[in-house]
C-alpha cells in the first residue's frame, strides 16, 4: 500500500515571467538552480528538500501562502531579507496580527509573509518544526 506520508514533499511555484521570478530567487534569495528541465521549470534545493519555480498563465493567482521557509531566527532573516529589498506583509486579522517588521506571533510560531514578483505569499519562520 502506498503511504504519501513516506515521501518527501516539494513545493511547485508558478511564475508568468520565468526570468524575473529567477532573478528574485537566486539574487535576492539566494538559491543556486539544481536542474532546469526542458520545458522551462527550475528546480531549487533548500535545505533538505527542493521546490519547482515554472512559467504558466495562472501564476499569482493564490490568495495564500505556498511555501515556508522554517529558519533558526525569524526575526534576522526578515532583517537580512528587507536589507534586500524584499517588503514584509502586514496583516491585522483575528489571530494573526503582525508587528513593524511585518512578525505575528501564532502560538509556538512566529513568521512573517513577504510575497515573489508575480504575487506569490511566501513564509519564513520559527516553530516546533524548526
Amino acid at each position: 500500500m502506498v503511504m504519501l506520508n513516506d515521501y518527501p514533499v516539494y513545493a511547485t511555484i508558478a511564475t508568468g515571467d520565468l526570468a524575473r521570478a529567477r532573478a528574485f530567487y537566486e539574487k535576492t534569495l539566494g538559491f543556486s538552480p539544481e536542474m532546469e528541465d526542458a520545458t522551462g521549470g527550475i528546480l531549487y534545493r533548500s535545505g533538505g528538500t527542493r521546490f519547482l519555480l515554472y512559467a504558466s498563465e495562472f501564476a499569482g493567482g493564490a490568495t495564500q501562502t505556498v511555501a515556508t521557509w522554517m529558519v533558526d531566527d525569524a526575526d534576522a532573516t526578515v532583517a537580512e531579507l528587507a536589507g534586500k529589498g524584499v517588503m514584509f506583509e502586514q496583516y491585522d486579522l483575528p489571530g494573526l496580527k503582525t508587528d513593524e517588521h511585518g512578525i505575528a506571533e501564532m502560538g509556538p510560531f512566529r513568521g512573517a509573509w513577504f510575497k515573489d514578483p508575480d504575487g506569490n505569499i511566501l513564509n519564513v519562520g520559527t516553530g516546533p518544526a524548526s
